[in-house]
């Protein structure tokens, strides 16, 4: 057992999901049933991934604020400024390309359980309640806004505290990351049953009636990928930004792709940051706030989905419009994670700013349902994998 347990850790991680990655695609095409029974070893990876994320933020973030020291320099403000930038840019990305390619959807009668929020004061007062919500809740539900507030409070209160306590408090938080990484170690078989469950049950067939949503939406996510993020990369570094940007696609964004959850994906990012040798004072604090405010994905979502709405419907829409689309979709994309549904169900609020009727916005994010096992998988992969990155990017072992 021991040597196919140093076996398996010569292999790699990274090689090791590739593997369960082709072997889930063979399995779910050539063998869907088999692919089906599958899926439970992608379920039980995805539920481990959450379970342990909300205790892993919360002990982590008070853990390095109970031991900082003065003098010791955490750098969030930096990074909270490249998150909302990449946003903003991000959904102005996705207007122009929607003005580049107008894209007429059709319309389904497709029911919408969740109801929207109503307007952006709602959006905002969800996420202002979560700040002060019970801990125990907000652990359970994995509310991170929630969690990071309390962690935040509670690490502070815990500075005026006996050594004992504090080393008591580091080393539970050294426990806590055993066990991520334990459960990271088991990512591969993770991937191959999310991947073989996905192939058996969609074979992708149904998606190739909205290919050119599909094609704006992942284009715009690959654009601001491969070339908006290394550009503020290499602003805030002044060094060559792609070695990093394939590192945290490679080991974050492919995670991401196929548990589809931020949250799921953050022992993952706190993983690779402290593999890269990142300030830990800084992203137990970044990394969690980014899978809540980054959201980068969400706004092109937003954005491309509400546009083409208006194009359907034959509304013209001008520029200063548009920008203050951009301006709505940035802002509302930060609560994203705290409306039921995510991204999808901030498209009613977008589509009132065009006054497109709320049964045509609806039917628009039925449509998303329907194509967001792309849509959401590569809206996944840019916002968690970013959230490392532009960490990363402030640190000093990288910033300039």
């Amino acid at each position: 057992m021991r040597s196919l347990i140093a076996m398996y850790q010569r292999i790699g991680l990274v090689p090791l999901i590739i593997i369960g990655l082709i072997l889930g695609v063979l399995i779910g095409w050539l063998a869907p049933s088999v692919g089906i029974a599958l899926g439970l070893l992608g379920t039980l990876f995805v539920g481990a991934l959450k379970a342990v994320a909300p205790i892993l933020v919360f002990v982590l973030v008070m853990a390095a604020i109970s031991q900082h020291r003065s003098g010791n320099e955490v750098y969030v403000k930096p990074v909270l400024i490249m998150y909302m930038f990449g946003t903003f840019l991000a959904a102005l990305t996705a207007v122009g390309a929607s003005f580049l390619f107008p894209t007429e959807l059709v319309l389904v009668n497709a029911t919408v359980e969740q109801v929207p929020p109503a307007n952006l004061k709602e959006v905002l007062t969800n996420l202002l309640m979560n700040l002060v919500a019970n801990p125990v809740n907000a652990i359970a539900e994995a509310n991170y806004i929630g969690i990071l507030a309390w962690a935040i409070i509670i690490g502070f209160a815990l500075r005026q505290a006996s050594d004992t306590a504090r080393t008591v408090v580091g080393d539970f938080a050294n426990a806590i990351s055993q066990v991520v990484k334990w459960v990271i170690a088991l990512a591969p078989f993770g991937i191959l049953g999310l991947v073989a469950n996905t192939v058996a049950e969609t074979g992708f067939a149904s998606l190739a009636g909205y290919a050119r949503i599909l094609m704006v939406l992942v284009g715009c996510m690959v654009f601001i990928a491969l070339v908006a993020n290394p550009i503020i990369v290499l602003l805030k570094t002044g060094k060559n930004p792609y070695p990093l940007v394939f590192t945290c696609l490679r080991e974050s964004g492919i995670t991401a792709f196929f548990t589809r959850s931020s949250a799921a994906n953050i022992p993952v990012n706190m993983n690779l940051a402290r593999k890269l040798g990142l300030h830990e004072d800084t992203y137990s604090v970044t990394i969690p706030l980014g899978a809540t405010i980054n959201m980068a994905g969400a706004a092109i979502t937003i954005n491309v989905l509400t546009l083409a709405a208006a194009h359907t419907i034959g509304i013209e829409v001008s520029f200063a419009s548009a920008l203050l689309l951009s301006l709505v979709a940035t802002i509302s994309a930060c609560g994203a994670s705290g409306v039921a549904g995510g991204s999808l169900l901030l498209i009613p609020l977008a589509a009132s700013l065009f006054s497109i009727p709320n049964d045509i916005a609806m039917q628009v994010v039925a449509i998303g349902f329907i194509i967001g096992v792309i849509q959401d998988s590569a809206e996944t992969a840019l916002n968690s994998s970013t959230d490392v990155l532009f960490t990363a990017a402030a640190d000093p072992k990288y910033a300039r």
